[in-house]
């Protein structure tokens, strides 16, 4: 059976950016993405502000799900973290792996300065330190409905605190971009001091973004990290 694969959202995302990972995932994985309030489905439903506040939605959703895989981009990594502390204690559980993309370490400092500030300088922050600028917010009608659960995205982001000082006993995989201005390698290779199993750090081509040109390199990444190099060649 497919691997349950975990994914969570980085800043303003919703489920709709995972979608398009299940074709490339043959029957290795199963893509499984969180959704947060304040988008999709969910709009109606007030934007959280809380990395801990995002786990406690979401852990009631993973209840019974066996073995599975967490990751998670920037924002969504810090969610995966913590959300991974919550599920080893689940009796019915097992976290196989954990991949965080670029983000910094759970010690490092976030802030960005973004929150706060009017809607354009917020927005031209947020481009800056993400190194691209979403399109939608150039049509007024997307910007009114996205703009809030942006905001809450990025002041949980920056106001973000561990939970805990205990080490993750699941192996982690950190992978950021290797000309990602916001998390230089060194601060993703922080990681290795947050889990008590095995730890792998990988730098892709590419800025803070890069994973929308890497996908199937990340694939493939999380497929050996799995599953192992004998375990039928690569995912794509």
């Amino acid at each position: 059976m497919p691997t349950p694969l975990i994914c969570l959202p980085f800043a303003g995302a919703g489920t709709s950016y995972y979608h398009g990972w299940r074709p490339l995932c043959g029957d290795r994985f199963d893509i499984r993405p969180g959704l947060l309030p304040g988008r999709e489905r969910r709009i109606d439903v007030a934007p959280l502000r809380d990395v801990h506040a995002a786990v406690d939605d979401l852990l009631p959703t993973l209840a019974g799900a066996g073995e599975v895989v967490l990751f998670g981009h920037c924002l969504g990594a810090l969610i995966a973290f913590e959300l991974a502390h919550r599920l080893v204690e689940e009796p019915d559980v097992t976290v196989a792996a954990l991949i965080v993309s670029g983000a910094a370490a759970p010690g490092e400092a976030r802030s960005l300065g973004a929150t706060g500030l009017p809607d354009d300088a917020f927005l031209d922050r947020v481009a800056e330190f993400a190194g691209v600028a979403d399109d939608a917010m150039t049509d007024p009608e997307l910007r009114e409905l996205i703009l809030p659960t942006l905001r809450a995205d990025v002041e949980m982001f920056e106001h973000y605190l561990p939970g805990t000082s205990e080490l993750l006993p699941v192996p982690i995989t950190a992978v950021v971009g290797r000309d990602d201005a916001l998390v230089p390698l060194g601060k993703a290779a922080g990681w290795s001091t947050s889990t008590s199993k095995d730890f792998t750090l990988h730098d892709l081509p590419g800025g803070h973004m890069y994973l929308t040109d890497s996908v199937e390199r990340v694939l493939s990444l999380i497929d050996v990290t799995v599953h192992g190099k004998g375990s039928g060649g690569p995912l794509i």
